[in-house]
């Protein structure tokens, strides 16, 4: 199994939303590398939901219910979206402060590529951010 960790601005898809909706594709990637993390998921794998530019947290983890396919919302074949569904929510959120002051995440992608939308994450750094957040 993979870890990874996507981003969505609260304002467009908040954590409370994907808990009510239950399952949605996630789409709107229009970054290559980002798209290629999206092509490499596999079902199964979990991901971290990170509320960026408003709250700056991770608060959720989704898992992955159905690998890439061609994003509905563009008629460009480039694109892609993988459906998730909500696996569980923090017992506390990690913010990206605690994450930039921990030196055991001192690599991770959401300090060293911030802009990027779709990362992967090592199971170190999945395992670090349970811990910080209090969630077994």
């Amino acid at each position: 199994m993979n870890h990874w960790l996507i981003k969505s601005e609260p304002f467009k898809y908040s954590w409370q939303q994907m808990l009510a909706d239950k399952k949605t594709f996630w789409d709107g990637v229009r970054n290559y590398q980002a798209r290629n993390n999206l092509k490499e998921m596999k079902k199964g794998d979990l991901c971290f939901f990170y509320h960026s530019n408003e709250g700056k947290e991770i608060v959720g983890i989704v898992k992955i219910v159905k690998e890439h396919y061609q994003d509905p919302t563009t008629e460009d074949a480039n694109w892609v979206v993988v459906d998730v569904a909500p696996f569980q929510t923090l017992k506390k959120t990690v913010t990206l402060e605690q994450i930039k002051n921990d030196s055991r995440l001192a690599n991770i992608g959401l300090v060293k590529q911030g802009r990027l939308s779709v990362m992967k994450l090592t199971q170190y750094e999945f395992d670090i951010i349970l811990e910080l957040s209090e969630t077994k």
